[in-house]
């Protein structure tokens, strides 16, 4: 006979359900975004024949990981998320502006300024947006993704560690779908890379928590010039 335990402590199980399926939508390919749109430089190592397979592709995606999300879209993410939560403007301000400075090519840049404009119409369109009232913090003058990603998971008390797995896991997705768009990667192939990199992803959020503020920074240059020649790339199917 199977016993089933209930929980009477349910107002905070409801509230982390609702944060979870919250979580879910945010990464959610189906939000209307348009981040499909974006290879984010991927794009271009197939063009150069700097990723030509599934093992090369597994170990592209595993540097920028490595060398870049973990030392600057997590571990900003955990401080943008700590700024909304303690009403703390001029911390949003520091950390939008930060990221906005490591964008090393135009395309970078203007991805992450579009994709937070797209997230910031979803939400204003869900009555979701950022409070402007005594006591909430003020949004910056050109919020980044990242910035506007972090509100949405504060608002819907996304827990900050779960808030980078999730945005972890939402980069590789839209990864693997550029490369089954762009290069002869079937979805097969897609999930064993998915499946070789959840403990990366992991490692990576690991890394990010532990990173003092003078520790971060991307070390991607192969990525960046890879960007800069995709601005006048022949033809191409992503815009960065």
């Amino acid at each position: 006979m199977t016993t089933i335990t209930m929980h009477t402590d349910a107002q905070p199980k409801a509230t982390s359900d609702l944060a979870l399926l919250g979580l879910m939508q945010l990464i959610s390919p189906a939000l209307p975004i348009g981040a499909f749109a974006w290879s984010q430089g991927l794009e271009s190592a197939f063009e150069l024949g700097w990723v030509c397979n599934e093992a090369e592709l597994g170990e592209w995606l595993e540097g920028v990981l490595d060398d870049g999300m973990s030392r600057c879209e997590l571990p900003v993410l955990a401080r943008l998320q700590t700024c909304w939560e303690h009403a703390d403007s001029e911390g949003l301000a520091f950390w939008n502006d930060w990221i906005h400075a490591n964008r090393e090519t135009a395309e970078l840049s203007d991805e992450d300024t579009r994709l937070g404009q797209a997230l910031m119409r979803l939400l204003n369109s869900l009555e979701l947006q950022p409070q402007t009232a005594l006591g909430h913090a003020k949004l910056p003058e050109e919020p980044g993704y990242v910035t506007v990603f972090a509100w949405t998971a504060h608002q819907r008390q996304v827990p900050i560690r779960q808030s980078l797995l999730g945005f972890a896991w939402g980069w590789l997705e839209n990864q693997l779908a550029v490369a089954c768009k762009a290069m002869p990667l079937g979805h097969t192939a897609a999930q064993r890379l998915n499946e070789q990199l959840r403990p990366q992803l992991v490692a990576a959020v690991d890394t990010a928590l532990a990173l003092t503020d003078e520790q971060l920074g991307p070390i991607l240059p192969g990525l960046a010039l890879g960007s800069a020649q995709h601005e006048t790339q022949y033809s191409r199917l992503f815009r960065s």
